[in-house]
């Protein structure tokens, strides 16, 4: 037995879980895992978390160099093996109602977490099963954005004397993510990227970025798509929306976590539904759905999709998970559309001439 595999064995027990049955649950592209155990009628979910599997967070109070220093999580953001990113913002939810899992117990040494089990019922699952319930569905997401966006919470939470700071979504994060549309989708469409070209493109992205200072930041969730999302019928309001993979959690522009909803890179969302959702959630959260808005829906879309694309092809090339080429042209597809707003205007202008493939 590896020594990771007792101590994971011992914190289970130590959580009352030892009896328990266990199977593996599919994960993401991320280096945490997933594991069901079932206790009698009791369920839960083990998150295992190693902490050396990831690149360090940012530091407290550091500078963009000292971040770019420490690599792409801390650059980004991210949250990388800190378990206590996830406690922390988990236990602000719940305490303003809304279904993230309950903490069952943890252990922020090792990246060990035993949580609530929502069941099977994601956003994906149901919808495959019984499509007519689209609109249902996704009308009580932007409900649930909205309402967190009309929350306040604090820079600091603390989950049992752990704490993590909620930080800015800053230029230095948006610029590292689309980084990755460089690094890894244009050379893989056979287009080399000069110095000067990358220094232009970081320029039109700096340009664009201005439109996302229209608007007051809330809290983004950053991963908020369907596979992410638990339908919760029996429960009230906003609680009918389980909640996961929060731990990359920054304040954002309020359109991030919208964007991830209706752009989603794994299934179509009903463009019919498009237009009413977002007044839908501008009408919830207490915006006006106008210019600004759009522009700022336009380049934060764009920025999010240039990320994507990106690590998709970072899956493939460098990871060796083929699985994540089938995605590409739908998030290609979300990308093009973005563009051809006014205020993306540079950014497509760049791509013309560097990345023509991507516009094809």
């Amino acid at each position: 037995m590896s020594e990771r595999l007792s101590l994971l064995e011992d914190f289970i027990a130590r959580a009352g879980w030892g009896d328990a049955k266990r199977s593996p649950i599919t994960g993401d592209a991320s280096t945490r895992s997933y594991q069901r155990l079932l206790r009698g009628a009791d369920k839960a979910v083990l998150m295992n978390a190693p902490k050396g599997e990831e690149a360090p967070g940012e530091r407290e109070g550091a500078s963009v160099a000292e971040r770019r220093a420490l690599g792409y999580n801390a650059l980004a953001r991210l949250a990388g093996p800190n378990l206590e990113a996830f406690l922390c913002v988990a236990q602000e939810l719940t305490r303003r109602g809304f279904s993230a899992p309950h903490i069952l117990a943890a252990d922020t040494n090792y990246g060990f977490a035993l949580l609530e089990d929502f069941g099977d019922a994601d956003f994906a699952s149901v919808l495959r099963a019984d499509p007519a319930q689209e609109r249902t569905l996704y009308e009580a997401a932007v409900d649930t954005l909205a309402a967190i966006y009309r929350s306040t919470f604090p820079r600091r939470p603390d989950w049992r004397g752990q704490g993590w700071w909620l930080r800015d979504y800053d230029e230095a994060a948006l610029l590292a993510e689309t980084d990755l549309f460089i690094d890894y989708y244009v050379p893989d469409s056979g287009q080399p990227v000069s110095d000067t070209a990358r220094d232009e493109f970081r320029a039109v992205w700096r340009t664009a970025f201005k439109a996302l200072g229209a608007h007051a930041s809330g809290l983004a969730l950053r991963d908020f798509h369907a596979e992410n999302l638990f339908w919760l019928p029996d429960r009230e309001r906003q609680a009918k929306v389980g909640l996961i993979d929060f731990q990359d959690a920054l304040f954002a522009h309020p359109a991030y976590d919208l964007v991830s909803l209706l752009e989603d890179a794994r299934r179509d969302v009903s463009d019919a539904l498009h237009a009413p959702l977002k007044q839908r959630f501008c009408d919830a959260a207490g915006l006006p759905c106008d210019e600004a808005f759009n522009a700022a829906y336009a380049v934060q879309a764009a920025q999010r999709n240039a990320k994507i694309l990106g690590i998709f092809v970072r899956l493939v090339v460098r990871d060796g998970k083929p699985k994540y080429r089938r995605l590409i042209p739908r998030v290609k597809a979300h990308f093009q559309r973005d563009l051809m707003h006014p205020a993306c205007a540079g950014i497509r202008a760049w791509c013309e001439t560097h990345c023509p493939e991507v516009l094809a």
